[in-house]
């Protein structure tokens, strides 16, 4: 079955001091466009966590994100009392000499100084670790289950789109025989029109083989009906066929595109517009095949 690129995985899990919570959003796109915001204290697991995701994502762009809530008594970030001490002792020396009172919110501009705050942040262990990244790969998998969702909405408006196609092109049939005798009643006619002018029958005979014969669509019509059905058959092919999906419904547009110029017949051509409009909306919707 196929999958969507689009998707979303969102996993949590609790520490003793904080809680981790791990995000994956994932987009469409032509490669793996991968953007990851982590905490210093998991950095040097970026490219673990990076290999994990290009891995069993593939393809498409996303955004990776770890976002650390502290729920212990003991925070990370702590007051650098000698620094405010420090700070404190300098402006009151400076307002001395200058001669100038001590500005009136002068502890909370002590604290906005440069190392006026430090966080103490311990490495993280390989027991926390081992649970950060049980949690990351359920946050995967979320968005799978998400992908695989999508793909499968996706698998029945193809198996639609197409079905749709070749119904119309079973339409084209009843008109494509009643073109014969109207091109060659108008071409008759014509000639009519023109004064002392005698019909050659062999002669106008030879010239509506080969007229017909450039305006035959049965190559057309078998090579589109094949390419309709490779596309329903990639369909059940897997994850993995999008851009395959789309080079055959290239091929399939081709084909439509070739129908039209040679179909030299309004109701055919009514036919084929309601042929391209089914293919655009596949198009648009291959962009999001894994």
């Amino acid at each position: 079955m196929i999958q969507s690129m689009t998707g979303f995985g969102k996993e949590t899990a609790e520490l003793p001091s904080k809680k981790v919570i791990v995000e994956i959003k994932a987009l469409n796109s032509k490669q793996m466009d991968l953007f990851i915001r982590i905490p210093p204290l998991y950095r040097e697991k970026e490219m673990e966590i990076r290999s994990a995701l290009s891995r069993k994502l593939e393809r498409g762009k996303v955004e990776f994100t770890i976002t650390l809530e502290n729920i212990g008594k003991d925070v990370p970030t702590q007051i650098n009392v000698s620094a405010v001490e420090s700070y404190k002792d300098q402006i009151e020396e400076i307002a001395g000499i200058l001669n100038i009172n001590r500005p009136e919110e002068w502890f909370s501009i002590l604290l906005r100084l440069p190392d006026a705050i430090k966080i103490e942040m311990a490495e993280a262990g390989e027991e926390e670790w081992m649970i950060v990244s049980e949690t990351i790969d359920k946050a995967i998998n979320k968005l799978c289950e998400f992908r695989a969702q999508e793909g499968a909405m996706l698998y029945k408006l193809f198996e639609q789109k197409i079905k749709k196609i070749s119904e119309l092109l079973m339409q084209i049939e009843p008109y494509e025989k009643e073109r014969v005798e109207k091109i060659k009643n108008r071409i008759i006619e014509n000639l009519q029109k023109i004064p002392e002018v005698q019909i050659d029958a062999n002669r106008l005979e030879q010239e509506m083989i080969y007229y017909m014969e450039k305006l035959d669509i049965n190559e057309e019509k078998s090579r589109l009906d094949n390419h309709l059905r490779y596309f329903i058959e990639t369909l059940d092919n897997g994850n993995g066929q999008g851009k395959k999906l789309g080079f055959i419904a290239q091929e399939i547009g081709r084909e439509i595109n070739t129908l039209g110029s040679k179909s030299n017949q309004a109701e055919m051509q009514q036919i084929v517009v309601l042929m391209k409009d089914e293919l655009e909306q596949i198009k648009e919707q291959i962009l999001n095949v894994l």
